[in-house]
């Protein structure tokens, strides 16, 4: 016979487990922070904190920082835009509009997945020159919400899942259609994980480095991304103007920081909520 464990066992080994939790999070978090923490250390040995005045004031390469801030996030905006619009129509499609090939259509979305943006970077550019979209925000966002849309429509698809059928029933015995319907109580009951996937999308275009390295030619449509290796050469080998690189450097760092930081925890949660099937 199996001796039952006691209730003192059981916390002890609570306990413990905790214990391990915390000190794994702990080490990773060193390890995640210190290269922030260099970064910081070093854009104030020497000049010190002028060092962010400097590069916020000045141009470098014909790039300026605060126009960069103002870049990445028009092109986010776009991005989320046409990501949670486009998305929320296909996820309520795909979960709440019987048509034939829908299960195989969701399904051949899904793969797309797996495509790295390395992938589809031929066709984009080629895609981009012919709707003359080099050197605009939007020519930025387009392949960027492609390669997002799929992510979009599986988390707003389980989402709406869960959303009960006698609503969408009783509002069609009432006269609404699709469209209506779509407006009036989809879009309002999914606005949870609306604004986890707009976050979302908004971080992962403020990291975004190929695409807008590869649309964005002219100096003053420069992305935050971009900047760190555009800017580069704008700095000499002295060590004051090194500081001076590394300030930069956490300055680009800080609106994608602060963007996880607080919003993490929304995040979390509208992915759990998008990904699992009551």
């Amino acid at each position: 016979m199996t001796t039952p464990t006691s209730p003192l066992r059981l916390l002890r080994q609570r306990r413990r487990h905790t214990v391990a939790t915390y000190v794994i999070l702990g080490v990773g978090s060193v390890l995640w922070l210190f290269p922030m923490i260099t970064a910081v250390r070093a854009s104030v040995a020497y000049g010190g904190v002028g060092n962010y005045l400097t590069v916020l004031t000045g141009t470098f390469n014909g790039v300026s920082l605060p126009r960069t801030f103002l870049n990445s996030f028009l092109v986010a905006a776009l991005h989320a835009f046409l990501v949670c619009s486009v998305g929320s129509l296909a996820g309520y499609a795909f979960s709440k509009i019987r048509f034939p090939g829908r299960e195989t259509l969701y399904y051949g979305v899904l793969i797309f997945l797996a495509v790295p943006a390395v992938a589809i970077l031929v066709p984009v550019y080629w895609i981009t020159g012919q709707l003359a979209l080099f050197n605009t925000h939007l020519g930025v966002a387009l392949p960027e919400a492609a390669l997002t849309l799929p992510f979009a429509v599986l988390l707003l698809r389980n989402y709406a899942d869960g959303i009960p059928n006698e609503l969408i029933e009783a509002a069609s015995m009432d006269g609404a259609g699709h469209g209506r319907v779509y407006k009036l109580i989809f879009l309002p009951l999914a606005r949870p994980a609306l604004v986890n996937l707009a976050a979302l999308s908004v971080m992962w275009s403020l990291q975004d480095f190929l695409f807008p390295s590869t649309i964005l030619k002219k100096s003053e449509l420069t992305t935050a991304a971009q900047a760190v290796q555009t800017i580069q050469s704008g700095f000499g080998p002295s060590p004051t103007q090194t500081s001076q690189y590394f300030a930069a450097l956490v300055l680009l760092a800080v609106p994608a920081l602060v963007l996880v930081v607080t919003g993490l925890r929304f995040i979390t949660s509208g992915i759990t909520q998008g990904g699992v099937k009551e």
